[in-house]
């Protein structure tokens, strides 16, 4: 079983490599996102998929444990701990299934006259954009920060500088409340080499492969950095109502993106992102009840005005009354649906989308 996951990731990851051949950011880098977001998560089953991922894509062992060990730094050693973990547990296992695993170059030793607390000065200086930084407030962490990691981690050369900042500014957009850091860190990796179309990729990646949350932290963080207007998307937190898995099988009737996660006794939960809605449609001998979980929506029964829903918001949706529901323009939605007092022959019927002229109205 372990082999077969590990030959499926691999084969996952030929894919995205073929849709990725026109990136800014290199093949190595857009393992790192992952990896990166993975371990400052704490998700552990997450992180060994990515490592399986990037190992594939051409990391070596080397690269992976220095941005692995980097990352104690911004995350904690718990987290750093945890994840080296992992990666021994992904290089067994690989090298169990006869997969590839590229050792890599170690760091050059540092010369024995290295002062590290005078380059960490001079690296920190380049990443806050020639100007000298200090933190008077706290002297001793200032002296972290300059010696420790500007001056000793920074040094180590398996990793350059540009992938240092990627992996810091993947770790910190997972961390919820470090704003500040993360716009610091957006102009930092400018700075330190990586171009403005790498970081600008950065948040589809996210999305992709960790969660809408954190995708929509660095798109915030990237707009303020590059003084362009920004308006904020609320998010769900998947780890609480499942997203579940394209809803392929009713697309037709959608506009936009929607996701469906059957759960018990008979109900589902659809995500929506934001603007998502379905068509207008009639149950036909049913009554359809919605329960809103997360995130804002909207419902509304033809000829009336659309109905805000939020998490708490209960709807039952009178048998052979046309309507639709949906998310709101700024926010991904989530609501579960079951139906009742079902009669014999019982039916949904299908009409037609809600215009952009129609939807456009609400607020």
């Amino acid at each position: 079983m372990k082999k077969m996951t590990i030959m499926l990731a691999a084969l996952m990851m030929m894919t995205l490599q073929t849709k990725g051949q026109n990136m800014a950011l290199t093949k190595k880098q857009q393992a790192l996102v992952a990896i990166a977001a993975n371990e400052a998560k704490g998700n552990i089953e997450g992180l060994k998929t990515a490592l399986n991922e990037g190992l594939t894509q051409g990391l070596t062992v080397s690269e992976v444990k220095e941005a692995l060990s980097h990352l104690y730094a911004y995350t904690g050693f718990p987290r750093s701990l945890n994840a080296l973990g992992a990666l021994q547990q992904v290089i067994k296992e690989r090298n169990e299934a006869g997969l590839r695993v590229e050792e890599g170059r170690e760091a050059d030793p540092l010369p024995k006259d290295y002062d590290a607390l005078k380059q960490g000065t001079k690296v920190q200086t380049q990443l806050v954009g020639g100007k000298p930084f200090t933190y008077a407030f706290a002297p001793q962490t200032d002296y972290y920060l300059k010696a420790h990691l500007f001056g000793d981690i920074f040094a180590r050369n398996n990793l350059s500088f540009a992938d240092r900042e990627v992996v810091t500014v993947s770790a910190i957009s997972a961390l919820p409340g470090c704003e500040p850091q993360l716009q610091a860190h957006v102009s930092g990796a400018r700075n330190m080499g990586v171009c403005d179309e790498a970081l600008k990729e950065m948040p589809a990646l996210l999305e992709a492969k960790i969660g809408a949350a954190e995708a929509e932290r660095l798109r915030g963080a990237l707009a303020a950095v590059f003084g362009e207007a920004y308006s904020p998307v609320q998010t769900v937190d998947f780890s609480v109502w499942p997203k579940g898995q394209p809803n392929t099988a009713y697309a037709q009737y959608f506009v936009g993106n929607s996701y469906l996660a059957q759960l018990e006794g008979g109900m589902a939960n659809v995500t929506f992102e934001p603007r998502c809605r379905n068509n207008w449609h009639i149950h036909h001998k049913q009554v359809q009840v919605l329960i809103c979980v997360a995130g804002r929506g909207w419902y509304q029964e033809w000829g009336k005005e659309a109905v805000e829903m939020t998490p708490g918001t209960i709807i039952a949706i009178p048998a052979e009354a046309k309507h639709w529901h949906g998310a709101a323009k700024d926010s991904w939605f989530q609501h579960v649906t079951y139906h009742k007092d079902v009669q014999e022959g019982a039916s949904n019927e299908w009409l037609e989308a809600v215009t952009d002229e129609v939807y456009d109205r609400l607020k």
